[in-house]
């Protein structure tokens, strides 16, 4: 069985959204990436850090979903990472109220011994440095790596992204986010220019209106599902590039067109992932639900056309 490497955030959150507010929940990208992945029964690991304030039952729930936790380190004198946000009635655009490093200030990842040889590395939000360090941590290249970073990083610390993303095989930012790092504001002449950075595929969310999939001319677009209800936007992101990384790291089939499955089993877990706050939804999910879901992503997309 192929083994999957997530670096990221295990975090607090404290979310409100025009549909109501919590007070500290589980949260985090390697939180979110893991519950997804887990969907896919891989071999997984969490590379992580948190105080000595986080509950011994929010470690237990991601065990429980057989994510490996060995990697995520416990600074008992310390407080874990905590965001706060508040999302617009768009629920596309969210003011930042509070954002306390604490432990994650001084992270430094380390792998597993028995992922050194993962085949798939997830890195997830995080300083370049750090996602870099856990790279050279392993002991060969890993068939597939997959980058999420965002426009803070782009902000003030571009040279070591560029860096880190010269290294990488997939990368997955956002719309706004892939303009800010090209400078162009057409999305497929942006997708040209990253992957002149070294990524052979390049993911680019466009939140509720789906994702594209660039590989060199080649290009793929998921549409998101059409949901009733979203209660909160937070980790759909994260979800995505979880699904993502799961689904390739249990087929071993990197190629463009596995891909394009792969970003659709992302659409799906994100898709469930905003019908809840926090983890909520992606705790309760069964198996049977992520069919159906898929059968409505099938017949969204398909069509039958005559052409001349």
């Amino acid at each position: 069985m192929s083994k999957l490497v997530i670096v990221g955030t295990v975090a607090f959150d404290a979310i409100e959204t025009p549909f109501g507010k919590t007070d500290k929940i589980l949260g985090g990208a390697a939180t979110f990436i893991g519950l997804a992945a887990s969907q896919f029964n891989v071999d997984a690991a969490v590379v992580s850090v948190v105080g000595g304030d986080f509950p011994n039952e929010y470690l237990d729930l991601l065990s429980n979903k057989n994510l490996d936790i060995s990697g995520v380190e416990i600074v008992k004198e310390g407080k874990t990472f905590f965001w706060s946000g508040k999302y617009h009635n768009d629920m596309n655009t969210r003011d930042t109220l509070a954002t306390e490093l604490n432990v994650l200030a001084d992270f430094n990842p380390v792998v597993p011994e028995d992922y050194k040889n993962a085949e798939v590395v997830m890195l997830g939000n995080l300083h370049p440095l750090v996602q870099m360090s856990v790279l050279e941590q392993m002991n060969k290249k890993p068939k597939m790596v997959i980058l999420d970073t965002m426009n803070f990083w782009m902000d003030c610390a571009l040279d070591e992204l560029k860096a880190v993303i010269n290294k990488v095989d997939v990368i997955t930012i956002n719309d706004e986010e892939a303009r800010q790092l090209t400078g162009e504001y057409s999305l497929v002449v942006a997708a040209q220019k990253i992957h002149k950075m070294g990524p052979k595929y390049v993911v680019i969310k466009k939140g509720e209106h789906g994702a594209l999939l660039f590989h060199n001319e080649n290009v793929f677009f998921a549409p998101a599902l059409p949901l009733k209800e979203v209660f909160d936007p937070t980790g759909a992101g994260d979800t995505f590039a979880g699904g993502f990384a799961g689904y390739l790291t249990k087929t071993a089939d990197y190629s463009f067109e596995n891909m394009k499955t792969a970003v659709i089993y992302g659409s799906t877990l994100a898709s469930f992932c905003v019908e809840k706050f926090g983890t909520e939804r992606m705790l309760q999910l069964q198996d049977r639900e992520v069919y159906q879901r898929l059968n409505q992503f099938k017949q969204l997309t398909k069509f039958e056309i005559i052409l001349e």
